[in-house]
């Protein structure tokens, strides 16, 4: 648990860096995590972008656009941020994960095969 603080202090010291909280009665259930990113990016134009790290909603609180909602947040930081995209990814198998980014405007522009050889 130590680490996590660590690294989340680490990633809020940067202005390039962001954490949105979705909360149900007071109860932490979601977070989005969104940075500008100024190097490559697939399919982007403009830079800075804003590159969405990370999105998750606990379980039992999905479907009440508490994910949406981050999002949006997320949008209107990038938009402070002079950025005039917003990038993401998910693993191939996140059937979850793609399913909302397709539904929330995000269109799809590469498929990779990651690979690593041991030395």
């Amino acid at each position: 648990m130590e680490d996590l603080e660590e690294e989340f202090k680490s990633y809020l010291s940067s202005c390039d860096n962001c954490i949105y909280l979705g909360y149900e009665d007071d109860l932490p259930v979601a977070f989005a995590q969104v940075s500008l990113r100024y190097e490559y990016v697939e399919g982007i134009r403009f830079y800075p972008v804003a590159y969405l790290e990370g999105i998750f909603v606990k379980e039992s609180y999905r479907n009440k656009n508490i994910a949406k909602k981050l999002l949006m947040n997320c949008e209107e930081w990038a938009k402070e941020n002079q950025c005039m995209e917003i990038a993401s990814d998910c693993e191939l198998e996140n059937v979850i994960s793609y399913q909302f980014h397709l539904k929330n405007g995000f269109k799809e522009i590469n498929r990779i095969i990651c690979f690593k050889k041991q030395l």
